[in-house]
């Protein structure tokens, strides 16, 4: 696919290059043309004519009529074409930056999926084979269980990240607590990433009406990207507080944070922070695209700013109940 493109792109600058090479033959042509005219016109006239020198004017006059029309035409096609190029070589470099963030998804993806389908099938052959003490059972079941809804997030970022795409995905609305959801996500990431310190500053009582289901994975995939790109070591803060007809939700970290550059293209489809050779962080680049999806289903509005002394923050905001 990508071969293929670059292809589509050398043939369509050469085919672009013949194009403006001809019109500029086209008008030289042209002038030669309305030089040769005039001329024929000039030797027409008698000197000996009375009206010679009106009609010698009205020859030049006409000349420069068809000259001034030559150079509108030619400037019109010009920008037409100009204008064509740039768009096609936008949506082409677009759509070969597209194609390369997609077999980076597809390679990232075959990872997430085979990490947590090996150790579950490590952890239930150990447990079928061994036998074992309640405490390493427990344990066992435990690192099990944590992998299956790790699998089980991974599934559904990319079910509705291909529902919404197409406009597929159906929102259930209804009044929620947005309070003790946000409080149910801190903990139930606090079992996934145990040596995780979450730290809450969350107002009781924030009522919206959403999706319970996709607030719930809107903040599981930006508490899970702010582990991958700030680790366990450093402290995450989630808050939520209401004030002037918003509820206002924010999850901070302390990481290397995000360029200016790239903050514009964080939310695109396949998308990741950093250089594709170099990058440490795991990820399938659906996280911050499913977000704003997410918050903009639910009439809300999602930025990103820098949280101080380091690090990111992603303020949502979502219209109270």
């Amino acid at each position: 696919m990508q071969k293929k493109l670059y292809l589509i792109t050398g043939v369509y600058w050469f085919l672009l290059l013949y194009i403006l090479a001809a019109l500029l033959w086209w008008f030289i042509a042209l002038e030669n043309q309305n030089d040769v005219i005039t001329e024929i016109r000039v030797s027409e006239l008698q000197m000996s004519d009375p009206q010679y020198a009106d009609k010698l004017a009205a020859v030049k006059d006409q000349r420069k009529v068809k000259n001034f029309q030559f150079v509108g035409e030619g400037i019109t096609f010009l920008v037409i074409i100009l204008v064509g190029a740039i768009f096609v070589y936008r949506s082409t470099r677009k759509e070969i930056r597209f194609s390369k963030q997609q077999q980076n998804f597809m390679m990232a993806i075959t990872h997430e999926l085979k990490t947590p389908i090996a150790v579950t099938k490590l952890n239930l052959e150990t447990l079928q084979k061994r036998k074992l003490s309640e405490e390493k059972v427990d344990r066992l079941m435990h690192t099990t269980l944590k992998e299956v809804n790790r699998l089980n997030q991974l599934c559904n970022n990319v079910l509705y990240s291909t529902q919404l795409q197409f406009n597929k995905q159906v929102f259930l609305f209804e009044n929620m607590q947005l309070s003790q959801v946000v409080r149910n996500i801190c903990e139930h990431n606090r079992d996934r990433f145990p040596n995780l310190e979450i730290q809450e500053i969350i107002e009781d009582n924030v009522e919206i009406s959403g999706d319970e289901l996709a607030i719930e994975l809107l903040l599981n995939n930006l508490i899970e990207n702010a582990v991958k790109y700030a680790g366990i070591q450093h402290p995450i803060k989630v808050s939520l507080s209401a004030h002037n007809g918003w509820a206002s939700l924010a999850v901070a970290d302390m990481g290397p944070g995000i360029t200016e550059q790239e903050k514009k293209k964080v939310f695109e489809i396949f998308y990741r922070v950093g250089n594709e050779t170099t990058r440490n962080a795991k990820g399938t680049g659906l996280g911050l695209f499913l977000s704003r999806r997410i918050v903009k289903q639910h009439n809300g509005k999602i930025s990103i700013r820098n949280n101080v002394p380091c690090g990111t923050v992603i303020a949502i905001s979502f219209p109270l109940k």
